[in-house]
């Protein structure tokens, strides 16, 4: 009879050759098919290109006795991330499945680009960690303590301003080669042990499933291995594969070889389908059917990554990492007016009745330029269409940046919000207010009369001043204005004032008239202020008032 079992995701990450591989094989006891490079391309390399999975199962620890008695098996299922730059894809597929990041670093060479990549990561995703400082073997004997000490310290130091200021470091050797043997990992086991916590796990919620690995097993049918993110799945049930357009039955479920009747969020297994082609699905998504959907173009909230110091301009195109997918997509950034209403942050304050304000790019400080109780949100137009479901998490990066250039290169991040559609039909996109304010400047040319003044240099020659009729105008000297239409052929303009000229704006203008130049100069030009906005996404390109 299988016991009732506590799965607990860890991630192994770190930069490339820190000993993540030799560390979840020094823990694991039992590997599943994906574990330990078995990658062709991995074992040719050295590297791991992919994700690793493998587990290893302990007693509960009396801490998660206490609050919950149903567990009888603590099971820690490693996902060993790998370290290359080029690989940072992969890396964020895998930092979206996981409850505790096991950050490994290189003693002797201390904390790397991809490091600091990976606590960044970790920020995102994840609320717990624990710091490895691996091969303390490579040490010379009598300087091991006074280096551990050293470096813990200076890790720490890093970790000061973050949220995992609190982790604890645990100095091991994992390299068994040569009949070495490994150092410390008991002491890790213990200490994994007791920051392990109950996840929050439910049942609720549409059927998401992240597939890593599909292979078939002959007589079997086709198994996908991968991690349940939302819901739970039964024997029978009904899955699709969105990116195939394929709904099948499960026909069974296996956890690190184990059967079992159910999975549920957070558990790590195998499904088995039946009539599917292994080789139609690598990595990707399985669902409920009909939950997952097809879109170029999403409405998501927006959250700069303080450690990227590049500049996020509208219009500018990032590399997009949803689940195991990443897509270029050109963004367009737009801020709230209201910013937090009713005590609801981000995801929620977001409405398609509610006018937004362009953005010419993310504040290098999301409270700089924007107050900080409005809130960021941006359109991704993707460059081919994306499979996605709202509520995902996305990570924005500059994947094209020199990878030797010691830079972060993730930018920001957020929820995807509302899915608007294609390309093809993007009616949708005018649904959504956000407008640009526009400033026009123009000079009194001459008065009328009391009530009627002629204004130049406010529009150009060719400007269509029709659709600009009835706009109110401020001039410098105080009064209020209504443009009438046009004067003539030069872009000049008849405005009316309805409560009439000051006393002193008709004294100057009367100084002004008539005289001569060397006089006119000495009066003070009577600036013309017009005020409007335009909807960036209205189809009808139509002008609104801003005053």
């Amino acid at each position: 009879m299988l016991k009732n079992i506590l799965n607990f995701n860890v991630g192994v990450l770190g930069h490339i050759d820190s000993g993540k591989t030799s560390l979840s094989k020094a823990l694991s006891t039992i590997a599943s098919t994906a574990s330990f490079d078995k990658n062709p391309q991995s074992q040719e390399r050295g590297i791991t290109i992919d994700l690793g999975f493998s587990s290893f199962s302990v007693d509960v620890p009396d801490h998660i006795k206490s609050v919950c008695h149903d567990y009888e098996v603590l099971q820690f299922t490693l996902v060993d991330c790998p370290g290359h730059a080029s690989l940072i894809r992969t890396i964020i597929g895998g930092s979206q499945i996981i409850d505790l990041i096991m950050l490994v670093i290189d003693i002797t060479k201390g904390i790397q680009t991809q490091t600091a990549e990976c606590l960044v990561l970790g920020e995102i995703t994840c609320n717990h960690m624990i710091v490895v400082l691996n091969k303390i073997d490579l040490l010379p004997p009598d300087k091991i303590e006074q280096s551990i000490q050293k470096m813990t310290k200076k890790i720490l130091k890093t970790l000061e301003k973050t949220k995992f200021k609190d982790s604890v470091v645990v100095p091991v050797s994992a390299n068994s080669t040569s009949g070495a043997k490994p150092i410390g990992i008991d002491l890790l086991i213990k200490t994994m042990q007791l920051h392990t916590y109950v996840p929050q796990r439910s049942e609720k919620g549409p059927f998401l499933f992240a597939v890593d690995h599909c292979f078939g097993i002959k007589g079997q049918g086709t198994v996908m291995t991968g991690t349940v993110i939302q819901g739970c799945v039964t024997l029978s049930d009904s899955i699709e594969i969105p990116s195939a357009k394929i709904i099948r039955k499960v026909k069974s479920i296996q956890m690190f070889k184990k059967p079992i009747s159910k999975a549920m969020q957070g558990d790590r297994v195998g499904i088995c389908v039946t009539q599917f082609d292994p080789k139609i699905l690598e990595r990707g998504t399985v669902c409920v059917p009909g939950y997952m959907e097809t879109a170029d173009i999403v409405i998501v909230s927006i959250h700069k990554i303080p450690y990227f110091k590049g500049k996020c301009l509208t219009n500018s195109k990032f590399h997009i990492s949803i689940m195991h997918d990443t897509m270029m997509a050109k963004c367009s950034f737009f801020c709230s007016l209201k910013g937090v209403q009713n005590g609801f942050d981000t995801a929620d304050g977001f409405n398609y009745d509610d006018d937004y304000e362009y953005l010419d790019e993310i504040p290098e400080n999301e409270s700089s330029n924007v107050s900080e109780s409005r809130t960021i949100f941006a359109v991704f137009q993707f460059e081919k269409p994306i499979i996605l479901s709202q509520n995902s998490t996305y990570i924005a990066s500059k994947l094209e940046t020199d990878i030797h250039s010691n830079v972060c290169r993730l930018a920001f991040h957020g929820n995807i919000l509302s899915l608007i559609g294609n390309k093809v039909d993007s009616g949708g996109l005018s649904q959504l207010k956000v407008f640009k304010e526009k400033f026009r400047e123009g000079l009194v040319d001459r008065m009328v009369n009391d009530y009627q003044i002629i204004v130049k240099d406010l529009f150009k020659k060719e400007t269509n001043i029709q659709i600009f009729t009835n706009l109110k105008v401020v001039l410098s000297t105080g009064e209020m204005g209504v443009i009438e239409g046009s004067f003539g052929q030069s872009g000049k303009v008849n405005v009316r004032i309805p409560n009439g000229l000051s006393t002193e704006t008709i004294s100057i203008l009367s100084a002004k008239k008539g005289k001569k130049e060397n006089v006119k100069e000495k009066l003070p030009d009577i600036k013309v202020v017009l005020k409007f906005k335009k909807y960036i996404y209205d189809n009808k390109k139509k002008i609104f008032q801003s005053l």
